[in-house]
């Protein structure tokens, strides 16, 4: 079963989409980058009221270009108590730096999740080199957010093959970058363990805009809907 998965950016947001819902909350600020991390006190408030009732993950920020700082705010937050801290990178070749340091990140005691990224999407001999690292799951997202979403980047076919091979190694899958509602219904279909969204919950679509409650529970709908 696909879960959808609202980014927000503090507790009031959380408690919108939890309300609305939405099992499944991340916490990234929008305004800091394709991956940007929220503050930790935000982190342990959102910890704090759903870590019990719904999956809570984080982004750490925008370091992927320095692999050796991702242990180190991945280990920030697996102690303020998330499920997944999200971690952005090259999935395409990922280099020996890389890989290492996934692999002390996915000792930091919570799972980690790699935001491999649409523009250059990770091959099966990509998607084995970071399951070896004992993460728990693997991503496409956009790292432009300003350019195509998730769908225009990449055909139908290409997606299935991401979302198969990620399964094949026991990993989670997840979809993202500016997916829509009409996207909903084609990437359910190709089987991911959930789909992000963030511009489409917020007001005239804008990432860094609020979000609308009108717009989650009309995604919540979508999805219940989709499901039957």
């Amino acid at each position: 079963m696909t879960a959808l998965l609202a980014s927000v950016r503090n507790l009031a947001e959380a408690q919108v989409v939890a309300a609305c819902g939405v099992p499944w909350i991340d916490l990234k600020e929008p305004a800091e980058g394709a991956l940007g991390a929220v503050p930790l006190g935000v982190v342990r408030d959102v910890v704090g009221q759903f870590g019990a009732t719904h999956t809570v993950s984080a982004t750490i920020g925008d370091c992927w270009d320095n692999p050796a700082d991702i242990p180190v705010r991945v280990a920030v937050i697996a102690q303020a108590g998330v499920a997944y801290a999200k971690v952005g990178l090259y999935g395409h070749a990922p280099t020996p730096q890389m890989l290492t340091a996934l692999a002390l990140a996915a000792g930091c005691g919570c799972g980690v999740i790699a935001v491999c990224f649409a523009e250059a999407p990770p091959n099966l001999a990509d998607l084995r080199q970071l399951a070896s690292t004992g993460i728990a799951g693997v991503m496409l997202d956009t790292a432009r957010k300003d350019g195509p979403g998730l769908g225009a980047l990449l055909e139908p076919a290409r997606l299935q093959e991401f979302v198969q091979g990620v399964a094949g190694l026991g990993l989670l899958c997840g979809l993202a970058g500016r997916l829509a509602s009409r996207d909903v219904p084609t990437l359910m279909a190709l089987g991911p363990d959930y789909l992000g969204f963030r511009s489409a919950l917020c007001a005239h679509a804008e990432r860094v805009a609020g979000v609308d409650t009108l717009k989650v529970q009309a995604l919540c709908r979508l999805f219940a809907s989709s499901l039957k």
